[in-house]
């Protein structure tokens, strides 16, 4: 089916819906958005349009994509072809880089670090979407187990080293006690 209904090769921000061809419909699915708010521009309606454009048949309006002008009802594709390649996150980084260059160090770290400048964010995105036509199949991640387990409560203690604790804490006690007795003795004399 893959071969038969390729789905939107170009992310053009345009609404796109799949066609049946002769031999067999396409894969139809139904969003079921849950608990998520639906208003315009809601990222659920960004995986919305990723599935469409990979070719499934799902049921939908494009008045909930973002860029849908409620006054002229129609949607702004340019508007919404930039949200798919992260143009709003580009124009974030842009101010954050002029405005306060700190707090642009600690939130885009990740991308100082791979050398992604807003100019750049738009090609990554191009690369991430040939990518995934590509091979999409999902990837293991490759990070690295924690070296030791958190822990935020002590470890039970068996039988047993409860009850050599408590000889132990005994022990003490009774030395600090008798080692009490004897500085007594010498204050009585």
């Amino acid at each position: 089916m893959d071969d038969e209904y390729e789905g939107n090769v170009e992310a053009t921000g345009e609404d796109f819906s799949v066609e049946p061809a002769e031999s067999r419909r396409p894969f139809r699915a139904l969003l079921d958005v849950g608990l998520v708010r639906t208003t315009t521009g809601n990222r659920v309606f960004g995986a919305l349009k990723g599935a469409l454009d990979g070719g499934l048949d799902i049921p939908h309006s494009e008045k909930r994509f973002a860029g849908f002008a409620k006054d002229s009802k129609q949607l702004d594709a340019e508007l919404h072809r930039k949200y798919i390649y992260g143009g709003h996150v580009a124009a974030y980084m842009r101010t954050l880089m002029e405005d306060e260059p700190e707090k642009y160090q600690s939130h885009f770290s990740e991308y100082i670090k791979k050398e992604i400048d807003p100019d750049g964010i738009e090609e990554m995105y191009k690369k991430v979407h040939a990518a995934i036509r590509a091979d999409p199949t999902q990837k293991k991640s490759e990070k690295q187990p924690p070296k030791e387990h958190k822990r935020f409560n002590l470890k039970k203690l068996t039988y047993e080293e409860r009850k050599a604790s408590l000889i132990e804490r005994l022990n003490a006690l009774n030395s600090a006690a008798g080692a009490g007795d004897d500085e007594d003795d010498e204050d009585d004399e």
